[in-house]
């Protein structure tokens, strides 16, 4: 009896040549023989398996492969693998970010290989390029950027989805139906990315916190902190250990420092300010010279490393500011109380104490440990009356001492001698090259359930630049004090501007009628002081202001000085707000530790801290960025009826961003709304143009728009058209 033949296949197998190399390239430091490829393949004729022994022989020919044993293959590694970041954009492609090439490398979205937005991975780039762009493959994820997503949830039968919030989330989550803890259908929950399977195509996830009802205001502002990791309440244990903590000022303490209580001191800040961490000291010498003081609360003092204190402060790294409350870095019995230089208290500080001349240059330093008495506490309003009346009288809100008001006199002159000095090491700050930023904040009237009434701006005056520049001095001091002594330091550093963002910059303004020259460091920094003098008051400011601050590098902290650009400083610091910044407290811990003559400390250990300070400190930008966004929405709600004038913004081929002038909220109008032509992207001129009337809505022009919906979900305002304005 004849046994039956096996059927042979002579089908080609397609694109055998990248299929094999992606198998190899996976998993790069394995060996694969011919059987095993098969086996991942799912083949198992012989015609199958002489076409991948036939392959492979060609790609270890060819040398992208390597024979290590008999039969045994390998992945040859090339230059070609690089290692950047993922920039999501829509449908799932995106982009990778990688210092080795001046563009970022296009994904598509059949070759993102599971990889999320803001994931370190390694790449494959191909020598082709799409549209203009280099093209590549995601071959390995080195470091998921996070592993917590907020979201609504849908609930079957069985299981569940989370419907992620971002938009740069390309992926809904799969969610077995015993992991939704107590979710409800349509609730905004935190969950959890446990893992992907191979073959699947969500990944599998469990819900870990309810944040309760969309559009509810507690829900969408603990949505936002909890879609950056950052907490909104402090662990219990923590809190205890805080509460426990002796915050009594003793003699025996007072005798290891430096006793300042009997010089005059106060604090300048924010009317609505609950933790005060700086005062300035001031007296006049009797060569005639002044003694100024800059006394910060001494954190350190009270946290102490290895503490689950210390852990917790350390892991935040810094306090959040959203619209309606404040995320501290420190509980309250700190924060508020005793690290906080409230007026008519005694509290210990450390301190940078200089000798200054009539011309504000220094004669003598000090810094250490000290204790200080705040005889005033003055609202910046309050300190700005003085300095724009020359008044020698008090306003009488100021909460003064005793001793305050038997030299009211005194104090006055303190306040207007301070602003003179802060007015010369402001302009030797200039004249060496600093960029003058004075952005405008935008700020909230909030009724008494955080609704917004009212919007604000917020500007820098005179009182404010006087605290401003007594920081930024003890700041550069310290630094420079332990920088020039060769040892570990934590700087905050700033890098020179990109010249690509810089040339996109004048491409921009040179619309508004505006010129740059970036021949070198000095005419450009007196450039951009000039475009930002210019552009004070105009309708185009915020759009100008904020283009230049983007074409500015990223300050971060680091261990390695290369200076700070933006301030035209060689040496610079963070020494003055120990209260909501972690490396502060850093920086504190290690002045002591070099006045006490230690050795230089370990590098590499500061140089991871200031990595995850500057992006713990990067993540509660973004909150505070998105409350804002939020409470403009929120604002914009109540006014659908009304027409505003606003400033085009942003131009893409989907639609305009229009920013309104009187209250700085930002809109789209998509292209598709815009009824009276068919409209197309002209990128060379930042403009949509019609295609039959030429008509031109270009960035920086003036528009007249209106709300046409308001969507707090997902943080978008829409807009309607209405036209430009009539001369």
């Amino acid at each position: 009896m004849n046994k039956k033949k096996k059927k042979k296949s002579h089908n080609k197998i397609s694109n055998l040549t990248n299929t094999i190399l992606g198998i190899l390239k996976k998993d790069r430091n394995k060996t694969f023989n011919y059987k095993q490829i098969a086996a991942i393949l799912g083949l198992n004729d012989a015609s199958s398996r002489n076409q991948i022994i036939k392959k492979l022989h060609q790609l270890k020919a060819n040398q992208e492969i390597e024979e290590i044993d008999r039969g045994k293959f390998k992945a040859i590694i090339s230059t070609e693998y690089h290692i950047g970041i993922v920039d999501m954009a829509q449908r799932g492609s995106g982009y990778v970010i990688c210092e080795d090439f001046e563009d970022d490398i296009y994904i598509a979205s059949n070759n993102m290989n599971k990889a999320l937005h803001g994931d370190e991975v390694e790449l494959y780039v191909y020598k082709r390029r799409k549209r203009g762009k280099l093209e590549g493959e995601i071959t390995q994820i080195l470091k998921r950027a996070k592993s917590e997503y907020v979201g609504v949830i849908q609930i079957h039968k069985n299981y569940a989805f989370v419907i992620p919030d971002s938009n740069k989330m390309y992926k809904d989550i799969f969610v077995p139906i015993n992991k939704i803890k107590q979710a409800e259908e349509g609730d905004k929950v935190l969950v959890s990315l446990d893992d992907w399977p191979e073959k699947s195509d969500s990944p599998n996830g469990r819900v870990i916190q309810v944040l309760g009802k969309p559009g509810e205001h507690d829900t969408e502002i603990h949505s936002i902190l909890a879609e950056y990791g950052l907490p909104h309440d402090f662990p219990h244990e923590v809190e205890d250990y805080a509460n426990k903590i002796d915050t009594s000022i003793t003699a025996e303490e007072i005798t290891n420092r430096r006793d300042m209580r009997k010089v005059l001191t106060f604090t300048i800040d924010p009317k609505d300010a609950k933790d005060f961490d700086d005062a300035l000291s001031y007296k006049v010498l009797e060569n005639g010279n002044y003694e100024i003081g800059i006394h910060i609360a001494d954190v350190s003092h009270y946290l102490k490393e290895g503490t689950i204190l210390d852990d917790e402060a350390y892991e935040r790294a810094t306090s959040v500011y959203l619209v309606d409350r404040v995320v501290p870095m420190l509980p309250e019995i700190l924060s508020n109380n005793a690290c906080s230089l409230r007026p008519h208290e005694e509290k210990y500080t450390f301190s940078a104490v200089f000798e200054l001349n009539n011309k504000a240059q220094i004669q003598n330093e000090w810094y250490g440990r000290t204790v200080t008495y705040s005889d005033a506490r003055f609202a910046y309003e309050e300190a700005q009356a003085i300095i724009e009346t020359k008044s020698n009288s008090i306003p009488k809100e100021v909460s003064l001492t005793e001793k305050a008001y038997k030299t009211d006199q005194a104090i006055a002159d303190a306040v207007l001698k301070m602003d003179e000095l802060a007015k010369t090491l402001r302009a030797n700050r200039m004249s060496s090259g600093a960029i003058s930023f004075d952005k405008v904040e935008v700020k909230f009237n909030l009724d008494d359930n955080n609704e917004p009434v009212g919007v604000f701006f917020k500007t820098s005056k005179d009182a404010n630049k006087l605290i401003e520049e007594f920081m930024l001095l003890a700041n550069r001091k310290v630094a420079e004090f332990i920088g020039k002594q060769k040892k570990t330091f934590i700087y905050r550093v700033h890098d020179e501007p990109d010249d690509s963002k810089l040339a996109t910059l004048q491409s921009i303004v040179s619309k508004f009628g505006y010129k740059l020259n970036f021949k070198d460091r000095k005419t450009t920094s007196t450039s951009l002081n000039g475009l930002l003098k210019d552009v004070n008051g105009k309708k185009e400011q915020n759009l100008v202001d904020t283009l230049t601050i983007r074409s500015m590098s990223k300050a971060e902290y680091s261990t390695q000085n290369i200076g700070h650009y933006g301030l035209a400083f060689n040496y610079y610091s963070h020494f003055t707000s120990p209260i909501r910044r972690y490396p502060d407290v850093m920086v504190h811990r290690l002045l002591q530790h070099y006045l006490d003559k230690g050795k230089s400390v370990n590098e590499d250990v500061f140089e991871d801290k200031c990595k995850h300070s500057s992006r713990m400190e990067y993540l509660a930008t973004k909150a505070e960025r998105d409350s804002i966004k939020y409470m403009q929405i929120k604002f914009m709600q109540d006014h659908k009826d009304e027409e505003f004038v606003g400033v085009i913004s942003g131009v893409t081929d989907w639609g305009i961003y229009v920013e309104i002038v009187s209250n700085k909220c930002e809109g789209m109008v998509r292209i598709r709304d815009i009824k009276d032509d068919y409209y197309k992207f002209d990128e060379s001129q930042y403009a949509l143009v019609g295609e039959s009337s030429k008509n031109m809505y270009q960035l920086g022009d003036e528009v007249i728009v209106k709300v046409k919906d308001t969507d707090l979900l997902k943080k978008h305002l829409d807009f309607h058209l209405i036209g430009k304005p009539v001369d």
